[in-house]
C-alpha cells in the first residue's frame, strides 16, 4: 500500500509475537514497527497468513503507523480451530487490546482489512468503540452476506472456490461440483461450516445492528467488479457514524496488478493512508460516496437517488416469453465481457441490431423520463427450442455518467413460487452488471431488482442492452421453481415467463456535475 510518490521514513524493525485470545488459543502475529518513538497504530487480522501481508505493513510503517498482522485462529501460526466466522469478535478485542500495550504505540488505532479481513476489521471496532476508525475493502461481511446475493440469491461458483480452498483440510474442488444437486453437498467431504452456510440468514442480525450504531469513521472500498460491490455500498449506507465509499473499476484485488490511470498513477495505499491519517486525528466527519468512471482518472460524487427514468422493450412489443429451465441455464460471463451473439445452443438465436428511435426527451426536472418505442429485441427461439430470454435496449440516452445502481422493475408472470429474476445490462457491446433477485411467496406483477453499483461514462445517443433470464449459472446456483432453497433442491423445473414491460431507473450523472479529478481522491476522503 505505499505512495511511491511520497516515499516515508525507514522501519524501525519487525518483531514476531503471540498473543493470547480469551480461552487460551495462541494467535501468530507480527508487528512491524515504524521509525518514531510512539505511534498510532493499524490492526489487521487474516486467515490468508500474516506473510503475505508484511509488505502492506510496512507500507502502513512507511507511513507512520505501526502495523500489527495476525493470523486468525487455526490458520498459518495461531493455533486453535478455524471456523469462519465464529470467533473474530473475542479474538479481535484480544488482539488490540495487546497492541495497545505494546510499548511505542499511542492507543489511537485503526482496523484494517480485506475480505474476511473486513470482517474481523468491523466486529473488532463494534465490540471496542474506543478505535479510531474501521477500513473495510472488497468486505466480506458473514456467512450469509458471502453465500446470498442482496436480493437473495444463492451464489455458487465462487463459493465453491473459497471453501474449497479455505475451509478445513482445504483441497481443489472437482470440475463437477457446480452442477452437484443439492448445492450444500457439492462439497465432500464438507469443510466445518460448509452446511450452516447454506442456512445462514442473509444478513448476519448483531452486524448489521451494529453497523447501525458505530460511530467512528468508516472508509469502505470496492470494485464495481467485485462480487461484494453491493454489500460495500451497503455498508457505508448502514454506517452510524462518518462514512466514505470508494469505489474503483476493480474486481476482488483492487488495484493490485497496477495502478493505472485510476488514481493518477498512485495505488489504493496512498488512500488509505490519507484517511487513516484523518481518522487518527479526529476526522472525517461527513458523509460521501466516490465512485470512478472506468478506468479514465475521472470520478463523480454519486448521489442516493436516480436521475433518470428510461423504458426498453422489444422490436415487436410486448408481451415476450422465455423460459427459464435449469436444465440449460443461461451462463454467466466474467464482468465486463463482451456481449457475445447467442448460439442455436443456448436456445435463442443471435440478437437482431435494434432499430433507430428518436432522442431521449427530457421534462427538465430532477428525474427525466423517456419512454421506448423501438429500440429492443427478443431472443428467439432456434433449433426448435424456446427462447431462454428477454433481450431489449432502451432509447438513446443523454450524455452523462452512471455512477450507483440501476435500479430495474420487470413487469412479468411467472407460476413459480420461487424464482430468481437475473438482469444483466450491457453497454456498446460489453456487459456492465448483471444482477440476481429471487422472488418468493405469492406471485407478484413486479419485480424489483436492484444491481450492484456501476461507473460509466454514456456517450449522446447509448444505448443499454438489457438480459432478463431466469438463472446466472454457474456464478449462482439454478433456481428450481419448486418452492426449495436453490442449496438444497434435488429436483428441477422448467418455469415459462412472460414479460409485460421493463422500466429502469438510472444513475445519470449529466457532464461536469459533481466530478473529481484522480489526484484529488485521497484528500476527498478526510473531509
Amino acid at each position: 500500500m505505499t505512495d511511491p510518490a511520497r516515499p516515508g521514513p525507514a522501519t524501525r524493525g519487525t518483531d514476531d509475537l503471540d498473543l493470547t485470545a480469551p480461552d487460551g488459543v495462541r494467535l501468530a502475529a507480527t508487528l512491524v514497527r515504524p521509525a518514531a518513538a510512539t505511534w498510532p497504530a493499524v490492526l489487521i487480522r487474516t486467515p490468508y497468513g500474516r506473510g503475505r501481508l508484511l509488505p502492506e505493513a510496512r507500507g502502513w510503517a512507511a507511513h507512520g503507523f505501526g502495523c500489527l498482522v495476525v493470523d486468525v485462529r487455526g490458520r498459518g501460526g495461531s493455533t486453535g480451530e478455524f471456523r469462519p466466522y465464529d470467533h473474530e469478535t473475542d479474538d479481535g478485542v484480544a488482539a488490540l487490546a495487546a497492541l495497545r500495550a505494546t510499548p511505542g504505540c499511542d492507543g489511537r488505532v485503526v482496523l484494517a482489512g480485506a475480505s474476511y479481513g473486513a470482517h474481523c476489521a468491523v466486529a473488532g471496532a463494534l465490540a471496542d468503540p474506543g478505535v479510531c476508525g474501521v477500513l473495510a475493502a472488497v468486505p466480506a461481511l458473514g456467512p450469509g452476506e458471502t453465500a446470498r446475493e442482496p436480493g437473495g440469491a444463492a451464489r455458487l461458483a465462487c463459493r465453491i472456490g473459497w471453501w474449497s480452498e479455505h475451509g478445513a483440510g482445504a483441497r481443489p474442488a472437482a470440475p463437477s461440483a457446480v452442477s452437484t444437486l443439492p448445492v450444500s453437498g457439492a462439497l465432500t467431504p464438507a469443510p466445518d461450516g460448509w452446511a450452516d452456510l447454506w442456512d445462514a440468514p442473509e444478513e448476519t442480525p448483531w452486524l448489521w445492528s451494529g453497523i447501525a450504531r458505530a460511530a467512528m469513521p468508516l472508509l469502505a472500498v470496492g470494485g464495481t467488479a467485485d462480487p461484494f460491490a453491493a454489500r460495500t455500498r451497503e455498508l457505508a449506507r448502514c454506517w452510524g457514524g462518518p462514512s466514505r465509499l470508494v469505489l474503483g473499476p476493480w474486481g476482488h484485488e483492487l488495484d493490485a496488478p497496477a495502478p493505472g490511470a485510476v488514481l493518477a498513477g498512485r495505488r489504493i495505499g496512498a488512500v488509505y493512508a490519507a484517511w487513516a491519517r484523518a481518522a487518527v486525528q479526529g476526522r472525517p466527519r461527513g458523509r460521501g460516496a466516490l465512485v470512478a468512471v472506468g478506468e479514465t482518472g475521472r470520478w463523480v460524487r454519486a448521489g442516493d437517488g436516480p436521475a433518470l427514468t428510461v423504458a426498453a422493450a422489444p422490436p415487436d412489443g410486448f408481451p415476450a416469453g422465455f423460459v427459464a429451465d435449469p436444465e440449460r441455464p443461461v451462463r454467466s460471463r466474467p464482468p465486463g465481457a463482451p456481449t457475445p451473439a447467442l448460439a442455436p445452443t443456448d436456445g435463442a438465436a443471435p440478437a437482431a441490431t435494434p432499430p433507430a428511435a428518436p432522442p431521449a426527451t427530457s421534462t427538465g426536472t430532477t428525474a427525466a423520463t423517456t419512454s421506448a418505442t423501438t429500440a429492443a429485441t427478443t431472443e428467439s427461439a432456434a433449433a426448435g427450442r424456446p427462447a431462454d430470454r428477454v433481450v431489449a435496449h432502451t432509447p438513446p440516452l443523454p450524455a452523462g455518467v452512471l455512477a450507483g445502481p440501476l435500479v430495474v422493475t420487470v413487469t412479468g408472470d411467472t407460476d413459480a413460487p420461487d424464482a430468481d429474476w437475473v438482469v444483466r445490462v450491457g453497454l456498446r457491446g460489453h456487459d456492465l452488471v448483471t444482477a440476481v433477485h429471487r422472488h418468493r411467496g405469492p406471485v407478484s406483477r413486479q419485480v424489483v431488482v436492484t444491481t450492484p453499483p456501476v461507473g460509466a461514462a454514456v456517450d449522446e445517443g447509448d444505448r443499454l442492452r438489457v438480459e432478463i433470464a431466469g438463472h446466472h449459472w454457474p456464478a449462482h446456483a439454478r433456481n428450481p421453481h419448486t418452492g426449495r432453497d436453490p442449496a438444497h433442491a434435488t429436483e428441477l423445473r422448467a418455469d415459462r415467463r412472460t414479460v409485460h414491460a421493463l422500466r429502469l431507473d438510472l444513475p445519470h450523472v449529466r457532464p461536469g456535475r459533481d466530478e473529481v479529478a484522480a489526484a484529488a481522491i485521497p484528500e476527498e476522503v478526510t473531509l
